[in-house]
């Protein structure tokens, strides 16, 4: 028996249809690492003229470079006479195949699906800063897969993009980017709440990140003057009397340093102030404490009133 009777037809190749076939793989990753660069020097070079989203010109750029390796894929596939028989049997059968493939790249198919929606209808960019999944960080890349995002702490984070299309987002970048940012603080009761409330304001607005009336009519000019920086009573609690602060920021980035910041200045002014923050009182009764109340009770009770 021959080797070539045990081995089946469709592998058996020649020296020549292995070279090609070598030759072609090696031309496809070149061709598409090529494609890759001068694509994304071509967009960037463009951006600058021509103002072009990065997150549109990036789903491009990975498409093309996509097509590429498919083609590379479909030389070597027809250049093989037993490969070329099999895909016309499996595109002959291409129903079956199609829901067998897409049963088992699901999620795959999800994810590049909605990376082109996200691409489409750009509910954020490359570059905005989000609050999702309950993270905040800045989109660095959208790809067909993932949406990577780097968060306030320098994590990398790699969410998949069917993920990404069925939860709320908050893009504190899009359109406009101040922020209305709050501070809340409790009074005790005995305190002044009209001093209180113009030291919280007059901190507020020494603040180098809070916008002033005129900083603010740029961007919200709906808002009138005086509620650039206001102070409302929110809650009358069970041991202070909560105000909470708020004041328009030029952007998310800088909400938590600027909210840390006005909470130790006004701490600092109502401590020279006199206006005291109460923290809650707790009274401890011990159990035999109880008990010896209640037999103390008893025996006053047996010996009656006091004639």
């Amino acid at each position: 028996m021959e080797v070539m009777d045990i081995v089946p037809s469709w592998i058996s190749w020649d020296i020549a249809t292995i070279l090609f076939v070598f030759l072609i793989v090696i031309l496809t990753f070149v061709s598409a690492k090529m494609v890759d660069r001068l694509l994304k020097a071509y967009f960037q070079f463009a951006s600058k003229k021509m103002k072009i989203d990065e997150t549109t010109y990036g789903l491009v750029r990975r498409i093309i470079v996509g097509l590429v390796y498919f083609f590379g894929i479909i030389v070597i596939v027809f250049s093989i006479p037993g490969l070329r028989d099999i895909s016309i049997a499996l595109f002959a059968g291409a129903g079956f195949a199609g829901i067998v493939v897409g049963m088992a790249a699901q999620n795959t198919l999800s994810n590049i699906i909605a990376g082109i929606a996200l691409a489409t209808f750009r509910p954020f960019r490359v570059g905005d800063l989000l609050t999702i999944h309950g993270e905040y960080g800045r989109v660095t890349d959208i790809t067909l897969g993932y949406t990577k995002i780097r968060t306030w702490d320098n994590r990398r984070l790699n969410i998949p993009n069917h993920v990404i299309s069925d939860e709320a987002i908050i893009n504190w970048s899009i359109d406009d980017p101040t922020v209305n940012w709050t501070v809340d603080i409790g009074i005790s009761y005995d305190s002044n709440i009209d001093l209180a409330r113009s030291i919280m304001i007059e901190e507020g607005r020494k603040h180098k990140n809070v916008m002033s009336y005129a900083d603010l009519q740029k961007h919200n000019s709906h808002e009138k003057k005086g509620d650039e920086i206001s102070v409302l009573l929110t809650e009358l609690g069970d041991f202070a009397v909560n105000l909470r602060l708020y004041v328009w920021i030029k952007d998310r980035s800088v909400g938590f340093t600027t909210g840390c910041d006005l909470r130790e200045s006004i701490k600092k002014r109502f401590d020279a102030e006199g206006i005291e923050i109460p923290f809650p009182y707790r009274t401890i009764v011990y159990k035999k404490d109880i008990e010896q109340s209640h037999e103390e009770d008893l025996e006053m009770s047996r010996e009656g009133p006091a004639a």
